[in-house]
């Protein structure tokens, strides 16, 4: 296996939490919140505010377009730092360490622009990262071929010494495809246990 040049990290269910059905359960109820979800493509919504466009204004568009669900979908908006969240620590502490160890990390990650200035000052980690790839700014979205494209012509790596750990199996699997080598995380240990395996950490230093 070629050696490893990056790491290359996704955040959401990696590094912060990302659970709206759990929010929307402790708040309007299991039932109630399957019946919205089931309505309402809200995670296609939120794809659009990935790709690029205005949070606040996509949002208040769909909750106009939605009137049975119209102040639960404001919510998706106005509270939305409660949905992304909390940080998953173990996975910070890695990333940290990998910089510690001089080993280059990048950040590839579906995420709006306006969601992304609002979760930055929370989770300072994510300045920290060498080089940032946000989906807002690229217009595009995993697990489209172009934005794994964008970030092969950006970073000076070859495909093959990018290691990628992402939540979902589509993106990671793209991300194979186009020959990166590929974590698919499942749990902070198991990233941890890799980043050993692959040299890049001590067990000490993967705690």
């Amino acid at each position: 296996m070629t050696q490893v040049k990056a790491v290359v990290f996704d955040i959401g269910n990696v590094l912060i939490e990302w659970q709206p059905e759990r929010f929307f359960d402790s708040v309007i109820g299991p039932d109630r919140r399957r019946a919205m979800f089931a309505a309402i493509d809200l995670h296609g919504i939120n794809d659009e505010v990935d790709r690029g466009g205005n949070f606040r204004d996509t949002i208040h568009a769909a909750a106009k377009a939605n009137p049975d669900w119209h102040d639960e979908v404001l919510m998706w908006h106005d509270r939305w730092m409660e949905m992304a969240a909390p940080a998953i620590d173990h996975s910070v502490r890695l990333l940290r360490a990998l910089r510690q160890a001089r080993v280059p990390v990048f950040a590839l990650t579906n995420f709006g622009i306006q969601t992304f200035e609002i979760a930055e000052p929370v989770y300072p980690f994510m300045g920290e990262f060498d080089r940032r790839y946000i989906s807002g700014h690229m217009g595009v979205i995993k697990p489209d071929a172009e934005i794994y494209r964008q970030v092969e012509a950006d970073c000076g790596v070859p495909p093959d010494g990018l290691l990628f750990t992402d939540d979902r199996i589509d993106n990671i699997e793209m991300a194979a495809v186009r020959g990166w080598q590929t974590h698919h995380f499942d749990g902070p240990q198991g990233w941890a246990d890799r980043l050993v395996a692959e040299g890049l950490l001590s067990k000490e230093n993967a705690q």
